[in-house]
């Protein structure tokens, strides 16, 4: 587990009771939010919150166009998780992730997964190019291998 988490990020993440379904486990729904929770936090402190009243929000004006996802061990109780994401390839105007949702002492690999995402212009919705820096700010959570 060392070497994969020398490149991307790890972010902590707060299981809320309210993520927990009937069976006292995080629902399956939920951990696309935990990925969310964890990209949103990420990008906000790097200077890209999602803001539409900002003046560079355009620049990160991206849909998914694809998640998936494996379940491997349940998360079965409220307190922190991590999140460990990078980049495994950024196009012309879209970026694949990758993910994994770590125990909090990152010992233990809960899910793992893919997502798509694609950067449209806000008028059209049309795949858009990603500008350069928002290509810079992605450098850092480059896969490099």
């Amino acid at each position: 587990m060392t070497t994969a988490l020398r490149i991307g990020h790890t972010q902590p993440v707060q299981i809320h009771f309210e993520d927990l379904d009937a069976m006292g486990v995080v629902h399956n729904g939920r951990y696309v939010l935990l990925l969310e929770r964890a990209l949103t936090a990420y990008w906000a402190t790097h200077g890209w919150p999602f803001d539409p009243a900002l003046p560079h929000f355009a620049e990160v004006f991206f849909v998914v166009r694809e998640f998936t996802i494996t379940y491997h061990v349940p998360v079965t109780t409220v307190g922190e998780v991590a999140v460990h994401f990078w980049v495994e390839h950024l196009g012309t105007t879209s970026v694949v992730y990758r993910f994994r949702v770590l125990s909090g002492d990152h010992t233990v690999v809960h899910a793992e997964g893919r997502r798509v995402q694609v950067k449209i212009d806000q008028t059209t919705l049309n795949p858009s190019p990603i500008g350069p820096s928002v290509r810079e700010a992605i450098v850092p959570l480059m896969h490099t291998s």
